[in-house]
Order: structure tokens, then sequence, then C-alpha cells
């Protein structure tokens, strides 16, 4: 039994708790509008926005004088919340999102139609790291994906494919 069969095992059967369900992905943003806009481009769409000074949530993340600019966005197609906070009133770094580094990320979202997609996506000015490929190894084999650097450097991964990582259908 490996490590991560045992894990699995154990979090199934504690009656302590367990992991559920995925409730959003979150992305701290430079600019919470530039943002939006960036991700309207790709579907989704805004239903929540606030600015909140809780002391709950500067304990939860670790700023006691944060001023949390947020904006809750959806896209029925994809079925995951996405939460983009720009974190204001606390001194904010730079870094560098590029994929190979340490603690960064990057989200996949499953798309038909990549082509068309891409090209109205480099018309309205959105960058990527490369033009689409084809993938020759792996469930994606036979299919296009294309990195899209989102307003702050963060990837977004679009992938036309009939196949999830497993490789079962889609």
């Amino acid at each position: 039994m490996t490590t991560t069969t045992m894990a699995t095992e154990a979090a199934a059967t504690d009656e302590g708790g367990v992991v559920c369900g995925f409730s959003h992905a979150g992305i701290t943003v430079a600019d919470l509008d530039r943002s939006i806009a960036f991700y309207e481009l790709l579907g989704y769409e805004m239903f929540a926005r606030w600015v909140r000074t809780e002391e709950y949530l500067r304990e939860l993340v670790g700023y006691p004088t944060v001023e949390m600019h947020a904006a809750v966005l959806r896209n029925d197609n994809v079925g995951v919340f996405l939460e983009l906070l720009e974190y204001r009133n606390i001194e904010r770094k730079e870094i560098d999102p590029s994929n190979g580094n340490p603690g960064t990320a990057h989200m996949c979202l499953f798309v038909k139609g990549l082509e068309p997609l891409w090209e109205r996506l480099k018309a309205a000015g959105v960058e990527a790291v490369s033009e689409p490929v084809s993938p020759t190894v792996g469930p994606n084999k036979g299919a296009l994906a294309i990195y899209l650097i989102d307003p702050d450097g963060y990837r977004v991964e679009l992938v036309e494919t009939k196949r999830n990582l497993d490789g079962s259908p889609r």
C-alpha cells in the first residue's frame, strides 16, 4: 500500500473530518477591475463584489491592516467559482509567476473551439506563452492547448480535448 493510498483511506474513514468538495479558486491581483475584464473575456461573469476589513478576515489571511477588495466570478460552463482578491493597505511585493517557480500555480479550463477563441483573445490584447500546441503524449495527446498570461502573469491553460487527466472521456 502506498503512502497516498494510506492517506486517502485514512481521510475517507476519519470521522473527525473529510474534504468533500471544491469551493473556489482564488487569485491575488494587482488591479481588481483589470482582472475582472480579463476573466470576462473567458466567459466569466461577476456576481458578487465587496470590500472587507473585518477582524476575522485580517486574522485569516495574516494581514492585520488589510483592506480586501474581492470579486467572485462564475462561468456556468466551468462549475467552479473564481475569486479575485486585491489586497490593499499592506506592503505588496512583485513575484515572478512563471510556471517553473515554486509557489506559483495555474488553472486549466476545458474549451471548445480553441483556435477561434484564441484569435478573439489575441485581438483583445491577451498574451500567451506560445501559440496553441498539440500534446504528443499523455491524456491530452492530439488535443490543442495554450497557456494564457493574465494581467498579473498568472497562467491560465486552455485545452480542447475529449479526455480528462485520468484518460476518462469528458
